[in-house]
């Protein structure tokens, strides 16, 4: 054969391979991994549908403020309960922990230690031994610089003075403390001013208003502190003794499983993101998809949860009542005319007391208030859309919260009433739960008679 003809033929023959894997020639799609949605731990699946948004009875207060509406929301996934306090602690560790790394990384850098002898040098950032990173990071490192740096989250770190590896441990655990002129009774707390966490996400809302907009300029950065106001027990409440609740409720075991408070709207948007990170964190070790972000509900999708699937119930379990068929009352709030204690209940209860709703959701009414995404405006029901309603305007500063508290009379327990604080604003009475997108066969509540 001639030489020509056969590198022609080979060429021919490669063309044809490589143009036709498998496919016959036809148009089948880009194939990825295959994927099943997998229902985030603690969470419930709320199947999306149409409900009447608003209150459906009389205006007792006479707010005028939630018109009834037709709204439909797509579904998704919702924190059976309330974010609880050892929940939250997770979060404030994290931070802690993540800073404190960064320090004795910096402090090991500074003075020239590495990994090896049993020193600060074992928390030096992860290249400082050029060998062990690998050509990406090596790329990220060179070009971009310090701000790369990756903190080696494998050494373990020690709480114990006794265990402190060396002087420079010490020195850097010295400066995440309160000075020794501000303890008291032998104890040296946190400084937990320090516990920021930094975050960056895309404004989706503003770069669809203005298309001229550079996506530098959409991309924003928050840097919050993630430690709760645990003085929001004292300063909501003049002239009444709550110092036990200042002192425990936010670290103590026995608190644990309670609804973490003193958190706000700013600190529960950053919970989400951390929350979101930490998730996918683990997904890229696994070599997994990305999950959906956490977030906070809208307003619509909030009250469609509560009402756990009944249309034109004052309550998530129906009503009108507050107590059930055994004279019991059915949530944590302030009844008969404030007898905090006729609910079995003085302040918060454990997270999953009570009955749930129908969708599985526990206290949507009573205990806290939940914070939620939408920003408070009396006639946002007038203008937002129909299909998954929400109204979040930046420069309003007024967050919607939902659902009443222990301190609450039953009105503001009812799954239409609205209420708001201001976003930076934490009190002893309100806290959140998240929500996360739904990805998969679409599962709608009243599918059956479409």
């Amino acid at each position: 054969m001639n030489i020509k003809k056969f590198i022609l033929l080979t060429t021919v023959l490669v063309l044809v391979a490589s143009c036709n894997s498998g496919d016959r020639g036809q148009l089948v799609g880009v194939k990825g991994k295959k994927w099943h949605p997998e229902k985030p731990y603690g969470m419930t699946l709320v199947p999306g549908g149409a409900f009447i948004m608003g209150k459906s009875d009389d205006d007792i207060a006479g707010v005028q403020d939630a018109p009834t509406k037709t709204a439909t929301v797509r579904a998704f996934y919702m924190d059976e309960t309330e974010i609880t306090n050892s929940e939250y602690r997770q979060f404030v560790f994290w931070v802690r922990d993540s800073i404190l790394r960064k320090n004795l990384a910096e402090m090991a850098d500074l003075e020239g230690k590495t990994p090896g002898n049993g020193d600060i040098g074992e928390f030096a950032y992860v290249d400082a031994n050029p060998d062990e990173m690998n050509a990406y990071e090596s790329y990220m490192l060179n070009t971009y610089g310090n701000e790369q740096r990756k903190i080696n989250r494998e050494a373990e770190l020690y709480f114990d003075t006794d265990d402190y590896p060396d002087e420079l441990y010490a020195e850097v655990m010295d400066g995440m403390y309160l000075p020794l002129e501000e303890s008291y009774n032998g104890q040296r707390t946190w400084d937990v001013k320090q516990f920021k966490f930094q975050y960056t996400y895309m404004d989706i809302a503003k770069a669809a208003r203005d298309r001229n907009l550079k996506r530098s300029e959409v991309i924003q950065q928050e840097e919050v502190e993630v430690y709760p106001d645990t003085t929001a027990w004292i300063r909501d409440f003049a002239y009444s003794y709550n110092e036990p609740m200042h002192n425990d409720y936010f670290w103590h075991d026995a608190y644990g499983e309670y609804p973490v408070v003193g958190v706000s709207w700013k600190q529960a948007r950053a919970f989400c993101q951390w929350r979101t990170l930490y998730h996918n964190g683990y997904q890229k070790s696994k070599g997994r998809q990305p999950v959906n972000s956490y977030r906070l509900p809208s307003e619509a999708e909030w009250e469609y949860a509560a009402r756990g699937g009944l249309q034109g119930a004052s309550y998530p379990w129906g009503g009108p009542y507050t107590k059930n068929d055994r004279g019991c009352f059915m949530a944590n709030f302030k009844p008969l005319r404030g007898d905090y204690a006729a609910d079995q209940a003085l302040y918060t209860v454990e997270a999953d007391a009570y009955d749930p709703n129908d969708f599985n959701l526990y206290n949507m009414a009573g205990n806290v208030s939940e914070w939620v995404a939408g920003s408070y405006d009396p006639s946002s029901y007038e203008f937002s859309s129909t299909i998954n309603p929400n109204v979040n305007d930046p420069d309003n500063t007024r967050k919607v919260v939902r659902g009443g508290s222990w301190k609450d009379v039953a009105y503001f327990l009812q799954v239409s009433s609205r209420d708001y604080e201001y976003a930076d604003s934490a009190r002893s009475y309100i806290g959140f739960r998240t929500v996360q997108d739904y990805m998969g066969t679409e599962v709608t509540k009243n599918a059956a008679t479409n």
